[in-house]
């Protein structure tokens, strides 16, 4: 069975950084492109970052590119999310996304607040 446990959300300032991890089981991790997305309260859930497999080939929206990093643990089936110079806009919900067998799967998300 397929899992993504996504971690590392919490309360931050402005300013601030965080790191959020997703955790994977049930398939071949080193094989498969992995994806960040993220939704706002009351807007839709949109693509924030993408890494390929084992060649860590990376593309992000053009509006987060010089503030987040994905990267990848193939060793230990973890993904992961450096988001630096926290805003109040990044407040979301952060999820990572697989797709297997032609679906996309989705964790459960990490609630991300940034506030003063």
């Amino acid at each position: 069975q397929v899992q993504l446990v996504e971690s590392g959300g919490g309360l931050v300032q402005p300013g601030g950084s965080l790191r959020l991890s997703c955790a994977a089981s049930g398939f071949n991790f080193a094989t498969k492109s992995m994806s960040w997305y993220r939704q706002a309260p009351g807007k839709e859930r949109e693509f924030v970052a993408r890494i390929s497999d084992n060649t860590g080939v990376t593309n992000y929206d053009d509006s987060m590119k010089a503030r987040f990093t994905i990267s990848r643990d193939n060793a230990k089936n973890m993904l992961y999310l450096q988001i630096d110079t926290l805003k109040p806009e990044d407040t979301a919900v952060y999820f990572c996304s697989v797709v297997w067998q032609s679906n996309r799967i989705w964790g459960q998300g990490t609630q991300v607040t940034v506030s003063s």
